[in-house]
């Protein structure tokens, strides 16, 4: 009797984008929806900055920035610019870091094999652009400093400009460049607190990080409390935050790295009382839910009012600083240079993994996730207030070349992704063969 050997099967190739779960790509959707409105918000408060530091009026708007509020023996004597950099962003970094935590938890991060490519990815979007710029300034020490300006991506911008042109576009394109943006963000932190710390404060560090535990025990003790009561979060947490992002700020550390360490401290799977995991969502998840329209509805807004009000000067102040080597820098790099790194880095990540384009994308799909990804606005901006003083021409040359980047960023990703959509608009108005059987739908493969 002849036996049979059953036959070898051929190992599956990874597929990316990765889709997600059905719960993911749920919450994703959700995301986008508050992103779009954030990002709509954002740049109706650049626009009016913007136009007011340059209108006969200016002086009005840069006396209510320059306005100088808080207690001075706390060191809290800040102008509402520096309140809107320092705290009003630190609910922003709360976000991120319930975000990071949530993705690296219990989100797709936490695979290794859907993580790998959108980290490689943002990485590469990150070193790229900073190269770029370096290129451009050459060996000045006092330009090199604003190397860390072009690496952010801003999160709620890119969405906007995805959800108004692209709704046709399949949900794995979004989910990276949500996740892309998520690992940028968590990149950008690091910069900021290796990077942009000059002197570190011992003892206001120690309180701090003590004040954070302090911070980080009651919210996993008491996770359900203040899952069903909302305004404990309030009266508990929020002044004991307060509280850790004061020592932050004293120690020398900017001080919305604080948003972060307590965003990392909120825990992200509900547990009932005998300790097994529900599908209930937890404390995270019900903080994003209800601080989100906090940060995009007015901590970013103002932020962006505040920062964004550049006085150009007139045409003559415009094309000056366009000559600028940090304008150009930071023009080519996000315009240019984000892409370039991300749809490199991710092209070479998927041939050394074995990891093959899903069927039904493209590689200048990609290349339109990556003009969205240079789209630097918030952080960047942040960043500029830290690389360069006030009184720099450079810093303000600096937000020019962040706005003027950030447009046309925009403005090719949305002419690209536009012409993608419709592509996919016909795939989805189609009958959707599959005759030869191989997995595909025939319409991808006419297109």
């Amino acid at each position: 009797m002849t036996s049979r050997r059953p036959a070898r099967r051929t190992p599956q190739r990874a597929t990316f984008p990765a889709r997600g779960t059905y719960t993911e790509a749920r919450r994703i959707a959700s995301l986008l929806r508050k992103e779009t409105v954030g990002g709509g918000l954002l740049v109706l408060m650049a626009v009016i900055g913007i136009v007011w530091a340059n209108s006969p009026w200016a002086d009005g708007y840069f006396a209510l920035r320059d306005l100088e509020i808080g207690y001075e023996p706390w060191h809290l004597q800040l102008s509402l610019g520096a309140w809107a950099a320092d705290g009003l962003l630190a609910i922003f970094f709360f976000l991120v870091g319930l975000e990071l935590k949530r993705e690296f938890v219990a989100g797709d991060l936490r695979r290794f094999s859907t993580a790998i490519v959108p980290v490689a990815a943002a990485a590469g979007g990150v070193a790229v652009p900073a190269l770029f710029y370096l290129a451009v300034v050459g060996q000045d020490p006092a330009l090199m400093r604003g190397w860390a300006i072009p690496t952010a991506t801003d999160i709620a911008f890119a969405v906007a400009v995805l959800a108004l042109i692209g709704s046709h576009l399949p949900s794995s394109l979004r989910i990276f460049l949500l996740t892309l943006a998520v690992v940028d963000d968590l990149i950008a932190i690091t910069i900021i607190a290796v990077f942009y710390t000059d002197t570190i404060e011992i003892v206001p560090i120690l309180l701090g990080l003590l004040t954070v535990a302090v911070y980080a025990v009651l919210a996993q003790r008491y996770r359900q409390f203040f899952r069903l009561k909302p305004a404990a979060a309030w009266l508990i947490l929020l002044p004991l935050g307060g509280v850790a992002w004061a020592f932050v700020h004293a120690s020398g550390i900017h001080a919305t790295i604080a948003g972060v360490l307590l965003g990392f401290t909120i825990p992200v799977l509900h547990r009932r009382r005998d300790g097994v995991a529900d599908t209930e969502p937890g404390l995270a998840e019900v903080f994003e839910h209800r601080f989100r329209p906090l940060s995009a509805g007015f901590a970013v807004p103002v932020f962006a009012f505040f920062s964004a009000g550049v006085a150009l000067g007139g045409l003559a102040g415009f094309l000056s600083a366009l000559t600028d080597p940090v304008t150009i820098g930071i023009v080519l790099a996000l315009v240019v240079g984000k892409p370039v790194g991300i749809v490199a880095v991710t092209w070479l990540t998927t041939r050394i993994r074995g990891i093959r384009l899903d069927p039904a994308l493209r590689w200048i799909d990609l290349v339109g996730v990556g003009l969205l990804a240079g789209i630097g606005f918030t952080v960047s901006l942040l960043v500029t207030e830290l690389s360069f003083t006030a009184a720099d021409p450079h810093h303000d040359h600096a937000k020019v070349a962040i706005l003027l980047a950030s447009v046309l960023a925009a403005a090719i990703a949305s002419i690209l992704l536009t012409s993608r959509n419709r592509r996919y608009r016909r795939i989805a108005q189609a009958e959707v063969v599959d005759e030869d059987g191989d997995g595909i739908p025939d319409v991808y493969q006419r297109s």
